[in-house]
């Protein structure tokens, strides 16, 4: 996008601004924007473009909404081509993470063996679902039964292979639906302590009468397995061949000569045992625990399937037996799984060997953010194979460090404890990275909007947020505008990314928002140089009181550095000070340098001080130079004093004091007013004086940037009351 055009009404608070930003010649656009001046209200009216969400005016609701953003083809500028950067979101995760993190090759090799062994996986499942009576979960049920992991499904089949392939099938388990024998209701049953008692009993007495059975044994020879040698020498035609079988027991060989004979004896031996009067009364005992309708089926069951009673006191192993009958029953699938599994298995661990060990762009990420900021942990990921091969959500790792202590491994929740505010942020930081890295990866065309990302930052960190809108400025595919109302970090961005002619500052009347364009050079003071001596910069000769005054206390020049103090508070030679006298005394701290005015040499500083000042307060648009802001703080403190002086009215007070004089005529004038309901308003008024202008007016190099923050609205508002107040 070569420009980008915007138009907004009640969005917001906005009431109504128009801009065109030109990105042809710089990539970014930086805004200062004071406090409460539009930026958050821009930035959200942005992220709702991008979220293709109607924006609005949340006080007037029924204000009328527009919205236009247009780019250089006049067309409405795609909304995921908008990406807005908050100052701070601690939820924020980026979406595109992920991206960051493939190996295209060895994704696309890794898939396509997943695929394969999926496609056989599926179809395995779709039976054992439909022999099991499981529609939904069968997956985890198996993996927790052979490997106790609830999403390790391949290896606990792998697990059992051999028993499925080789073991005979059980017999008693066929037509057994699990969800009969295994459910919440039932599997929290069979752990009652007197459920378990009384299946102990019931196990006991029916090994017992087994033991004692003219022909079963227990766990040699029982009724299900008589059962399978009936059916299997009648399927091959025994009897009819006549011959015959011997079933031996203590007291005499049985001989039988036919399938109905066998099948009689079986049947006979079963119910012999099965209705023993000892055996029943156990039976009995499990049968009254069964009377929660929850557990009716469970207990038709078990009238059902008596003989299975004695394995519900291992239901772990019973379920892995049961679970084991339904892959018997579809061996060839599941064999053709387990081939396909074998064989990919060995080709899976490489691929994942080789993706573990790759330098992936999420580790840029990484070592810009390790390298760049400066906090009190580094960052790992945790799953890296996971996130690269199986689209998993990554796991990022924290390491705590402390300069005596060795570092230790944290979890986010307990890092985010510890951490400053800034640090906080800086953590922050770190998704807005992933996601800024992950749009360049994927080429996508983007406009950020970044809303005051350093707030709150260190120094160090706040540089390390420079430098990476510097990295994102030579993107091609990236434009940006950024916005703070931070004046110290809108001046560093401005000279590190060289944005000259790409800034400007807000300026907002009670109807519309506009642009201006910087007037200031990169040093405010560079421009007071260069034009205090021009015809309509008297508000530049009078800023320069506090700044010269500060160099003068620096360089010596005792008598003159308190005669500029009597320009900045109510001394007894405050209105005899001239604008020779201030011309003479800037040339003598600045090296003979020659200051001018079309006034007369004569006219009295303080008196041109006010009135420039009434002019700034009174302009239609709030002034935005440093000048006219260090203007009319200079005139708020001396109206301000002066009417503290007439009211304290006490000359010898007022005459004694040497330093501080703002505040020690604010505690003297409390003082003197005491509990006067009636003057409560001047003193809440001379308290934000007091507030408001003090760092203001002791201006030096590294103290300009706190009185370019404050807004300029609200010092006008603040010396229009003054002067209201004090009738000057």
């Amino acid at each position: 996008m070569d420009k980008l055009k915007i138009a907004l009404e009640n969005c917001y608070g906005i009431r109504k601004m128009d801009a065109e930003f030109d990105f042809t010649k710089k990539p970014a656009q930086l805004i200062y924007a004071p406090n409460g001046s539009m930026k958050s209200s821009f930035a959200k009216t942005f992220k709702d473009h991008s979220m293709a969400t109607p924006s609005r005016d949340r006080i007037y609701t029924d204000r009328e909404t527009k919205r236009s953003i247009l780019d250089h083809e006049n067309k409405e500028l795609p909304a995921d081509t908008v990406f807005v950067i908050e100052p701070y979101d601690a939820g924020y995760q980026s979406g595109r993470v992920s991206t960051l993190l493939v190996n295209k090759a060895l994704k696309a090799e890794y898939d396509a063996i997943l695929k394969s062994i999926q496609e056989k996986q599926d179809a395995l499942i779709t039976k054992i679902k439909k022999t099991s009576g499981i529609r939904s979960g069968i997956e985890e049920i198996i993996s927790v039964a052979f490997t106790r992991k609830p999403d390790n499904l391949l290896r606990a089949l792998d697990r059992v292979r051999s028993e499925v392939k080789d073991d005979p099938f059980d017999q008693s388990l066929e037509g057994i639906k699990y969800g009969s024998l295994f459910n919440d209701k039932v599997e929290a049953f069979l752990a009652d302590p007197d459920l378990k008692s009384a299946l102990e009993d019931y196990t006991a007495t029916y090994d017992n009468l087994l033991e004692k059975s003219r022909f079963f044994r227990k766990g040699v020879f029982n009724h299900y397995q008589a059962g399978e040698i009936a059916k299997q020498l009648k399927n091959h035609g025994f009897f009819q061949a006549e011959h015959k079988i011997y079933l031996h027991s203590d007291a005499e060989d049985t001989k039988v000569e036919t399938e109905k004979e066998l099948e009689d004896i079986i049947s006979e031996e079963l119910e012999a045992i099965l209705s023993d009067d000892t055996l029943k009364e156990k039976f009995e005992k499990i049968d009254k625990k069964l009377t929660n309708k929850e557990l009716r089926d469970f207990r038709e069951f078990l009238l059902s399937n008596q003989t299975l009673i004695p394995r519900l006191q291992e239901p772990d192993v019973f379920k892995e037996d049961l679970l084991k009958s339904y892959l018997m029953l579809h061996k060839d699938d599941f064999e053709e799984l387990m081939d396909e599994f074998s064989g990919g298995k060995k080709r899976l661990d490489e691929i994942a060997n080789e993706a573990s060990d790759q330098a992936t762009k999420w580790q840029e990420v990484i070592n810009i953010f390790n390298r760049r900021f400066s906090v009190p942990f580094k960052v790992s990921i945790e799953n890296k194979q996971d996130v690269i091969l199986k689209r998993s959500t990554p796991n990022i790792g924290f390491m705590f460090e402390d300069i005596s202590e060795q570092p230790i491994a944290v979890n986010r929740d307990q890092l985010v404890d510890v951490l400053s505010n800034g640090e906080r942020r800086a953590l922050y930081i770190l998704n807005i990275i992933f996601e800024v890295e992950a749009r360049k990866s994927e080429h996508v065309k983007t406009l950020f909007v970044v809303d005051d990302i350093a707030d709150s930052f260190d120094y160090k960190n706040k540089y390390a947020i420079v430098e990476y809108l510097s990295d994102i400025l030579a993107e091609p595919d990236f434009r940006q505008i950024i916005l703070t109302h931070n004046y110290d970090f809108y001046r560093t961005v401005w000279k590190r990314l060289d944005l000259a002619g790409a800034n400007f500052h807000i300026s907002k009347t009670s109807d519309k928002i506009e642009l201006s364009s910087e007037k200031m050079y990169r040093d405010p003071f560079e421009k007071w140089k260069a034009t205090a001596n021009k015809v309509d910069k008297t508000d530049v000769l009078l800023a320069m009181v506090p700044f010269v005054r500060n160099l003068a206390d620096y360089c010596g020049f005792k008598e003159d550095s308190e005669k500029l103090t009597s320009l900045l508070h109510q001394k007894a030679d405050s209105s005899s000070i001239t604008l020779s006298d201030l011309f003479s005394i800037y040339k003598k701290v600045l090296n003979g340098q020659e200051f001018s005015a079309e006034l007369a040499a004569d006219t009295a500083v303080i008196p041109l001080l006010l009135e420039t000042a009434k002019s700034i307060a009174g302009a239609g648009e709030i002034a935005l130079d440093l000048e006219k802001k260090v203007v009319l703080s200079i005139a708020i403190r001396l109206v301000a004093e002066a009417k503290m002086i007439a009211v304290i009215n006490d000359d010898a007070f007022v005459n004694g004091i040497i330093s501080n004089q703002t505040a020690k005529l604010l505690r003297k004038l409390k003082e003197v007013i005491g509990g006067d309901e009636a003057k409560a308003p001047l003193i809440a008024l001379m308290d934000r004086v007091n507030l408001m202008t003090p760092e203001n007016i002791h201006l030096n190099s590294f103290m300009y940037e706190p009185i370019l923050d404050m807004s300029a609205e609200h010092l006008a508002r603040l010396y229009n009351e003054l002067i209201e107040e004090c009738a000057v």
